[in-house]
């Protein structure tokens, strides 16, 4: 991520701006932020989430929908643009042909981790995600980028999960064949590695 500019700007500034181009930036405390993009296995994981979620939204009839693109406002200028976005349908509904970004708080985000947001998405996407009130945060370290406190030691490919317990996160982790354990969806069943192969589709467990 690198900022891009030295004016301040604030959420409505940013709405136009993301309405006008077709780069990939947060706002972060009113600066513009250029997300590097995303390698393929990223992507490839961020697919297979959303297809996990929604057939779960699909079953449970709850009314939500995984996306990715969102933007998910978090302060007062600071919006951010996770991976996978868990929202409500009848929340976004009067806003369709608008740009994507989310007032109200998800219901889950996903942010998958590369080298260039390790930092941030374990302390002020964390922090963010938190005060905005959003029900569940995952962090996707398929590559075992954090440090050791965030994912322990020895480090290996790691999913935390951060639910929101009397107004605070509390964190799980999950490794190898570790079920996920999710408040938003109780009944899923899904281990870490089958999220982590979903990087590595030809199976090899190297990049295409």
């Amino acid at each position: 991520m690198t900022q891009t500019q030295n004016k301040t700007l604030t959420i409505a500034e940013y709405r136009e701006f993301c309405a006008q181009s077709d780069e990939r930036y947060e706002l972060v405390r009113g600066r513009l932020a250029k997300l590097t993009p995303p390698t393929w296995a990223h992507i490839f994981i961020a697919d297979f989430l959303v297809g996990i979620f929604n057939a779960e939204c699909a079953r449970l009839q709850n009314g939500d929908r995984a996306i990715r693109e969102g933007r998910q406002r978090t302060e007062e200028n600071s919006a951010r643009l996770p991976d996978v976005m868990v929202v409500s349908l009848r929340a976004i509904a009067p806003y369709l042909n608008e740009v994507a970004l989310l007032e109200n708080a998800a219901r889950l985000v996903v942010e998958i981790v590369s080298p260039s947001s390790a930092r941030e998405d374990y302390t002020d996407k964390l922090r963010e995600y938190e005060a905005k009130g959003i029900q569940e945060y995952w962090i996707v370290d398929y590559e075992a980028l954090g440090a050791g406190r965030y994912i322990g030691l020895p480090k290996a490919p790691t999913i935390s999960i951060y639910s929101m317990v009397d107004e605070e996160y509390e964190v799980a982790t999950f490794r190898a064949c570790d079920r996920l354990v999710s408040a938003v969806f109780p009944t899923l069943e899904l281990t870490a590695d089958q999220v982590f192969a979903a990087a590595y589709p030809n199976g090899s467990g190297e990049s295409p």
